[in-house]
């Protein structure tokens, strides 16, 4: 009887709940739980009418307003879809509008072109800032990077190739690069390495641990070595120790320094660190990487260096096969510099501007590679190196371009040895990493 008067309400329940209609293809559930039409996108704005009056009487709009205003824009731009129109991220839609345009504008003079090409890098660095100071996620340069390998590719398949100078043997190398590229950059866009935190952990755990792991981030376990005397082994700011404090586990038989992570809620093996923009902490994490999206950790952190080194090959050879095809009989580097008469023809200058657009992106690109291929052989991560930096511990070459920890640098052919290693089996620590 029991168990019949338990059901009657779940019944009672299930029919009193309003069945929701389907969405049409035009159709979504805004931000604020109500249904509405993407033909309404304009409709009932309050933010964007009191941002469009201050504006035309010259005042001031405030940074609350602009900041509700973008958030309106950014949930109400959607393409229809089955089963509800999608949302679409904003972030992604200036460097497919912007880039052809100021290609296309620098290819009218040499001067603009000395313009545009100098001003892209440096708003491409504000627009880093302000998403890296506000720790926001952002597809803006994984959409720059994307549109701007095909459109290098378009602007040669419709300029270069029919100029006649391109065999079929080098278009096909060049092409072959560009989906190298791809499924390296969708290899590095997988799972970093990130650390969940299981049931069974919690469970695992002995009483006398948890309660060690609940304390607050000063005090220290007895009996072991504090967070303060490990200098730079524990890589740790006061800031961070505020949030979650260093622990060993008293009852762990690898006795190896780990770190408990408040804002995940589990404890983080060495090297492992919380990602601010992920919002997850990340195995052996080096660095966030805005190419990509996403972290560069121990499970991609090889997917990325080739993703990097076939760029590079792949680049440098497509600017070899445009200069040599507009500015015939000259070296590649005096013609980069030196090319008469490339703005004589439209097609030329913009084939001309797109190899210098490619050239910055590749210098970039290659001093990324370079700090990259010296922190694998010296075993330091960018993160580990940046707080060395900060700290001024460790040694310094170079102005800071070389930055050994002492930490887990074993050797140039050992180092490189456990980074093609790296995901595939658990790494042993040695006696110098035991806290």
């Amino acid at each position: 009887m029991a168990q019949k008067g338990s059901m009657k309400p779940g019944k009672k329940n299930k029919a009193e709940e309003p069945e929701l209609e389907p969405l049409c293809c035009c159709e979504y559930i805004d931000r604020n739980g109500e249904k509405n039409h993407v033909a309404a996108c304009l409709c009932d704005c309050q933010d964007l009418d009191e941002g469009c009056d201050r504006w035309i009487t010259c005042k001031s709009v405030q940074p609350e307003t602009c900041e509700r205003i973008m958030d309106t824009i950014s949930d109400r731009l959607r393409i229809p879809w089955l089963r509800g129109a999608k949302k679409v991220n904003i972030s992604i839609i200036p460097p497919l509008v912007l880039l052809p345009v100021f290609l296309r504008v620098a290819s009218w003079h040499f001067l603009l072109g000395a313009v545009v090409l100098t001003s892209l890098p440096g708003l491409a660095l504000w627009y880093y800032y302000l998403t890296h100071r506000r720790k926001e996620q952002t597809l803006f340069f994984l959409s720059l990077g994307l549109f701007s390998l095909g459109y290098m590719y378009y602007v040669f398949l419709q300029e270069v190739v029919p100029k006649g100078r391109v065999g079929p043997t080098q278009l096909a190398l060049l092409t072959c690069g560009l989906f190298l590229i791809l499924l390296a950059l969708y290899r590095a866009k997988k799972n970093p390495g990130y650390l969940r935190n299981p049931a069974s952990n919690a469970r695992s755990l002995s009483s006398s641990q948890t309660e060690c792991l609940s304390r607050d981030g000063q005090e220290k376990t007895r009996g072991l070595p504090s967070a303060e005397s490990s200098g730079s082994l524990s890589n740790r700011t006061p800031k961070d120790d505020l949030r979650g404090s260093c622990r060993v586990l008293a009852g762990s038989p690898a006795k190896v320094k780990e770190d408990w992570c408040a804002k995940c809620q589990l404890v983080r093996p060495a090297r492992a660190w919380h990602c601010q923009i992920c919002g997850i902490c990340v195995r052996r994490m080096d660095h966030h990487c805005v190419w990509i999206n996403s972290c560069v950790g121990e499970s991609n952190h090889q997917a990325f260096i080739l993703a990097l080194s076939i760029f590079l090959l792949t680049s440098v050879y497509g600017i070899t096969l445009t200069l040599d095809t507009i500015c015939r009989d000259r070296s590649v580097f005096t013609a980069l510099f030196y090319c008469p008469g490339v703005y004589a023809d439209y097609s030329s200058a913009l084939s001309f501007t797109c190899v210098w657009y490619s050239v910055i992106v590749t210098a970039g690109m290659a001093y990324i590679f370079l700090i990259q291929l010296i922190n694998i052989s010296y075993n330091v991560t960018e993160r580990e190196a940046q707080q060395a930096l900060r700290r001024k511990t460790g040694r310094r070459l170079l102005c800071g371009l070389i930055v050994d920890t002492g930490q887990y640098n074993r050797g140039f052919l050992r180092n490189w040895h456990q980074f093609s290693t790296l995901g595939t089996r658990p790494c042993p620590h040695p006696a110098e990493d035991i806290v």
